[in-house]
């Protein structure tokens, strides 16, 4: 069972990809030691310039020899007025003293234009740099892109967190899809339904998808251990993409007091929120969360807000305090472990080989 179509295209030896976690998780030596373990490493390049994938892909390639991937944000149209910018502000300015941030001017707010001329540029590396596997995350790119991605051979992936938002996914072109069920932390890739629409979880959604469409799919959300990648591989999938889990590595780049929150956090505590970004996003309830729950409405959408706490959580983090950190994790924290790459998949492996046994 561990052994099928999905690894074969990936050329990888397990039916596993380790998320690819925007914002500074994703370090060269998780992706690396990921796909040095047999799963597929995978770079969270949402919020990278494209400088910084071009160093970090290099980067990469000297630490392993086997294939890796790499996850774009696909950029959507999006509006924002000042007055919605000033009340942020206003709801934002009490933590910002308190964090003792100097605001001043230095915040710029991104436009659309600047977004889609990023997301360019960004292919282009990809494209340049030879990257094996390129996923997608909040849509499906341009006709375009998707041809000049497959011409240079690069294997492609969708998000997907409905069934009709898998079908499109696999119109499109895309090689594969990963099935996000409600249960992910962090931002679900949902392009089609409005977020609370597309709350659908992993164990409904997994043969929901599979009897709609041909192409290999990779269920993601809560998956922590062997008993998920076997529950996922028995209801259709052709393996799993696993966050949380692989977020508390070792050798993942995520804050020691981020890593430590998850590991001392219950099911119970992990809530959705769209306080940090403007998009809802799955992670665990601190003190931001609550304190800006009832004005999340009136907060700017996705990346406007996300631009506006940015100064809060990167001060909240520097001084060791989780109060204001976007502490980001998917359902199951009390699975979560501190330990390194290839511990983790041993164990995954070791558990799917004796459950499989027991079949």
């Amino acid at each position: 069972m561990l052994t099928n179509e999905m690894t074969e295209l990936l050329k990888i030896k397990y039916p596993i990809i380790q998320a690819p976690m925007a914002g500074g998780v994703t370090t060269s030596k998780l992706v690396a030691e990921v796909s040095n373990a047999g799963g597929l490493g995978m770079i969270g390049a949402g919020y990278m310039t494209p400088n910084q994938i071009r160093e970090q892909i290099r980067e990469i390639k000297q630490l392993t020899s086997k294939p890796f991937g790499i996850n774009l944000f696909v950029p959507n149209d999006f509006n924002w007025t000042e007055s919605e910018v000033k009340l942020a502000n206003q709801l934002l300015e009490p933590i910002r003293e308190q964090l003792h941030i100097l605001q001043g001017d230095t915040l710029e707010i991104p436009t659309s234009n600047h977004v889609y001329e990023i997301f360019n540029e960004q292919i282009k590396v990809v494209i340049e740099e030879q990257v094996a596997v390129c996923s997608f995350t909040f849509g499906i790119p341009s006709k375009e892109v998707i041809t000049e991605l497959k011409r240079n051979a690069i294997f492609l992936i969708g998000t997907a967190t409905t069934v009709e938002e898998a079908v499109e996914v696999e119109k499109s072109g895309m090689d594969m899809v990963v099935v996000q069920g409600s249960e992910a932390g962090g931002h679900r890739g949902n392009f089609i339904s409005q977020s609370q629409e597309s709350l659908v979880g992993l164990m409904s959604l997994i043969p929901q998808v599979v009897d709609h469409v041909s192409i290999p799919v990779i269920a993601a959300g809560g998956i922590m251990d062997g008993r998920g990648l076997m529950a996922s591989l028995c209801l259709g999938a052709k393996g799993v993409q696993m966050g949380t889990a692989f977020l508390t590595c070792i050798e993942s780049g995520a804050h020691k007091v981020y890593k430590e929150a998850i590991m001392h956090a219950k099911e119970d505590q992990i809530v959705l929120t769209r306080a940090f970004s403007g998009k809802w996003a799955r992670g665990i309830k601190n003190k931001f969360i609550t304190e800006m729950e009832k004005h999340e409405d009136l907060l700017p959408d996705f990346p406007v807000q996300n631009t506006l706490t940015q100064p809060i959580r990167k001060a909240s983090s520097s001084q060791n305090n989780a109060d204001y950190i976007s502490l980001w994790s998917g359902q199951s924290p009390r699975l979560a472990k501190n330990q390194t790459v290839k511990n983790l998949l041993d164990t995954i492996i070791t558990e799917a080989k004796k459950i499989n046994n027991n079949i």
